[in-house]
């Protein structure tokens, strides 16, 4: 989590033990105990309600999505998959983006970039690249 969210961000979570610590690291850290049948409340003083019920779906809609449509993910490119999902739920039709929208959002991240494709050797075929 440490390398992978900006310090000013706030962060919720559960009980769980290895979250004890993040408040440390970043601008705040509310928990909500499910242990205890807590699971949310209201932040008297700003009126926020503190759950873990987004994250618990946008999860659900991630693993989905790895078992349903990739199946597999080689770790070192997890986090453009989870960039991938991110994107898909902040342009979703809930929040009245559209189709053409988020296709011209999805086309204008590709401005000024180069696409490229690795080679092969010769010693190698197409078909022992894709196993």
């Amino acid at each position: 989590m440490r390398a992978n969210i900006v310090r000013e961000a706030r962060i919720i979570t559960d009980e769980a033990i290895q979250h004890a610590k993040l408040g440390d690291d970043f601008a705040q850290h509310d928990a909500v105990d499910h242990g205890h049948g807590e699971y949310g409340y209201t932040e008297r003083k700003t009126g926020m309600k503190i759950n873990t019920n987004t994250v618990e779906g946008i999860y659900s809609i991630f693993k989905r999505g790895m078992k349903g449509v990739y199946q597999h993910c080689a770790e070192t490119h997890v986090h453009r998959y989870v960039a991938e999902f991110d994107f898909r739920y902040n342009n979703r039709s809930a929040l009245g983006v559209e189709d053409q929208e988020r296709a011209g959002k999805t086309l204008s991240g590709i401005v000024g970039e180069r696409l490229t494709y690795r080679r092969l050797d010769e010693s190698e075929t197409l078909v022992s690249s894709m196993v």
